[in-house]
């Protein structure tokens, strides 16, 4: 509603008194010392007609002559000094004596600017009742007129109603200009019931309303939709026989405008011309507005003419206002005649018609149009008012195919100061991308980095995950993950926490031969539970097996596995395999047992090795555990192999446990398995090991034709174990007699 106020020349304007010298400051004022010799330095203002320059002089003689570069200093006003005293120190007694002692009058001219140049309300509101109390001043209208005009500004609103009030004790009487500002300080800072109460209030004081005073409550009361009291208040002003202006008419054509009262307003605009009242420019620029709000161009085209036939020139807010209209019901074409119209008498566009006419053409497809409406702000360095149309003209570029129009855009915005955002990089960065114009989208990259301007803190457009997600998967896929990562580390500081953008790093630093990196950023994934992808460990575990760190490897398969994924058995062979080979067989048995309980019955002849290399190292009770497992989960475990190798290798304490587990499990052993273990047991001269499994193979049923069984109930003996040799030699006897029932009943069957 700016246009508005345009039509109320009548209202007096803040007085600003000028500068009238009042005394002249002492020359000690301006300088605290004399010179060396004792006289006092020469006033700039007033030298000395004839100087005598002394020998020190002498080679500045003709610097002086010169004329000096800029303008002369002014010396600085008294009530800029007090004013610049008051903002620097606090207000206290000693401040006060200051000023009192630094001015020996105060007269009318020095208290108002001081209260206009008073650079926080505050301080003006002390200057006026120290002056006051302290008998320096008596202030008149136009210093209570300023003091309420400062106070309301600043919406201290308490302060400036009190001294409004309080202005018959000390003789001062009101205006109705006194009360308008008032009103108008309780509308701005929305406080309705308030500014009613003063208007209502200014007869009760008798204070004479007019025009002005309605037209100031209109506004206030319009501002906040409240047509209904704004035409009873209407009927009382006419009631009281106070005629209404064409600024009343304005003001509430605006208001039934701003309610959307259609109807209404066209009531008002009938009724203005039937009183005689002529529409000025601001009015037909109110209607045709309210005729856009309602998208009635028709209408508005009508009095676009009309005003014209009226001789009532178009100022560049008509021009703007039916471009506007024009936008909002798709004529892109009438906007753009307009916007020659307007040229062609003189009358310049500002930023405000540029900013309404360039989304329009940006949605109309018009991108050629918009270029050079683009090319002409930033040749006149008009810049917008809504800095949003720029993003809208990158997507409207963009989508039409044209990148080189849309980097035109970004550079448009840099030549006319406006700030780059994050989002707007990013929209380029995308369509760059899918257009494989890597090259442009990795240069806009580095001046988003080498500018900091994704963490900005005024920044309010965010780039969009399609754009950082296309430029990361790009640079990770072509050697260039660190700079990857440093972007999305400050996308990060911004609370970004995507998924595809983390696992894309992971792959590119294992790509890149770079694990360490790519499990810190497993680390912080894990650390603000963002999911993690399989292949993105699968990456890591070959990077880390690569590198020839198969521990690292082994972590890392245990973090996938934890994560909820379940490895190939690839993968797991990769793993087993390298730690087997650097020696690391428990740490192997450990992956083993891990693929096992994952339900994998893969990778046998490893598992082989496995429980081979356990058992010949020592680490039998684990192998056995091992062995265990894996029965139970259906593996086929070939003992006779083990136990063969165990033996070959005189592992004699591990086969005969591994024996035993065999025998208290019943799992599947070849008889001459038993004969190659008693042979190794016998040899190694353990007697009563080679007894106690003798006899477990016979209370099993085994075939108990050992040929070295006699030698064994020999050593027996030798070694006073008589009891033992006894048992064993009645026990070969018996198995022997039913060995042999056994071989008559097989005959006398395959006789029958």
């Amino acid at each position: 509603m700016a246009h508005i106020t345009l039509a109320k020349p009548y209202k007096l304007s803040p007085k600003v008194y000028p500068y009238i010298p009042r005394f002249s400051l002492p020359q000690s004022f301006f300088f605290s010392t004399a010179t060396e010799d004792g006289q006092s330095p020469p006033n700039p203002e007033n030298p000395s007609p004839n100087p005598q320059p002394g020998p020190e002089a002498a080679g500045e003689e003709k610097r002086e002559q010169r004329a000096p570069r800029g303008k002369h200093q002014n010396p600085e006003k008294l009530e800029d000094i007090i004013c610049r005293m008051m903002a620097n120190r606090a207000w206290t007694t000693r401040l006060q004596n200051s000023i009192r002692d630094m001015v020996p009058e105060f007269d009318n001219s020095l208290v108002y600017n001081v209260l206009h140049g008073a650079r926080d309300p505050d301080h003006a509101l002390q200057f006026f009742r120290w002056v006051e109390r302290a008998g320096l001043f008596q202030h008149n209208r136009e210093t209570h007129l300023k003091i309420i005009q400062v106070l309301g500004k600043a919406s201290k609103l308490n302060h400036a109603r009190c001294i409004l009030l309080d202005m018959p004790k000390k003789g001062v009487e009101w205006d109705e200009e006194m009360f308008e500002v008032l009103i108008e300080s309780y509308g701005k800072a929305g406080i309705v019931q308030e500014a009613v109460k003063i208007f209502l209030k200014m007869n009760e004081l008798g204070v004479e309303r007019t025009a002005r005073s309605y037209d100031a409550i209109f506004k206030v009361i319009l501002r906040r939709g409240r047509y209904m009291m704004a035409k009873r208040l209407f009927n009382r002003m006419l009631g009281e026989g106070i005629e209404p202006t064409r600024h009343t008419y304005n003001v509430m054509l605006w208001g039934f405008f701003l309610s959307l009262r259609l109807d209404t307003a066209l009531r008002f605009f009938e009724d203005m011309k039937a009183r005689g009242i002529s529409p000025d420019v601001v009015t037909y620029n109110t209607m045709i507005n309210g005729f856009h709000r309602f998208k009635r161009m028709d209408e508005a085209d009508k009095l676009f003419v009309e005003m014209k036939a009226k001789d009532i020139a178009p100022t560049v807010i008509t021009y703007t206002t039916m471009i506007k209209g024009y936008v909002a019901v798709d004529r892109i074409d009438d906007a753009l005649k307009l916007l020659e119209e307007m040229k062609s008498y003189a009358i310049k566009p500002n930023a405000v018609t540029y900013s309404t006419l360039l989304p329009g053409l940006g949605n109309a497809g018009k991108m050629a149009e918009a270029r050079e409406i683009l090319k002409e702000m930033v040749a006149k360095y008009i810049s917008p008012k809504d800095n949003s149309i720029f993003m809208t003209l990158l997507s409207s570029q963009c989508k039409a195919g044209d990148l080189n129009a849309a980097a035109d855009v970004l550079k448009a915005m840099i030549r006319l100061s406006i700030p780059t955002e994050a989002g707007h990089y990013g929209v380029l960065m995308e369509n760059f991308c899918k257009a494989e114009k890597y090259d442009q989208a990795v240069k806009l990259l580095d001046k988003l980095l080498e500018k900091d301007i994704i963490l900005r803190p005024q920044s309010t457009l965010d780039m969009e995950p399609d754009a950082y997600n296309l430029m990361i998967h790009y640079l990770c896929n072509h050697g260039q993950t660190a700079k990857a990562e440093a972007f999305f580390r400050q996308l990060m500081k911004k609370g970004i926490q995507d998924p595809e953008a983390f696992n894309n790093l992971i792959r590119g630093h294992a790509k890149e031969g770079s694990p360490d990196s790519a499990f810190e950023m497993l680390k912080i994934m894990s650390r603000r539970e963002v999911p993690r992808d399989a292949d993105a460990y699968k990456l890591l575990i070959e990077s880390y097996l690569r590198k020839g760190e198969p521990a690292d490897a082994k972590t890392a398969l245990d973090s996938m596995v934890a994560d909820g994924h379940l490895p190939e058995a690839s993968v797991f062979r990769s793993v087993m395999e390298s730690l087997f080979e650097d020696g690391r067989v428990q740490t192997t048995s450990r992956v083993m047992i891990t693929m096992v309980e994952k339900g994998l019955k893969a990778n046998e002849d490893l598992v082989a090795k496995i429980l081979e290399a356990l058992l010949t190292r020592g680490h039998v009770e684990e192998a056995l555990g091992r062995v265990d497992l894996l029965v139970k989960n259906q593996y086929d475990v070939n003992l006779d192999s083990l136990l063969s190798v165990l033996c070959e290798k005189s592992k004699t304490v591990a086969a005969l446990k591994l024996l035993d587990f065999g025998l208290e499990k019943d799992l599947k052993i070849d008889f001459k398995t038993h004969d190659n273990v008693l042979d190794a047991l016998l040899s190694a001269g353990k007697t009563l090991n080679a007894y106690s499994v003798f006899c477990k193979i016979m209370q099993k049923g085994g075939d108990t034709d050992w040929s070295r069984s006699e030698e064994l109930i020999k050593s027996l003996n030798e070694e006073g174990n008589t009891k033992q040799a006894d048992i064993l030699s009645r026990m070969m006897k018996g198995g022997q007699r039913s060995l042999e029932n056994k071989k008559g009943k097989k005959q006398g069957f395959v006789a029958a």
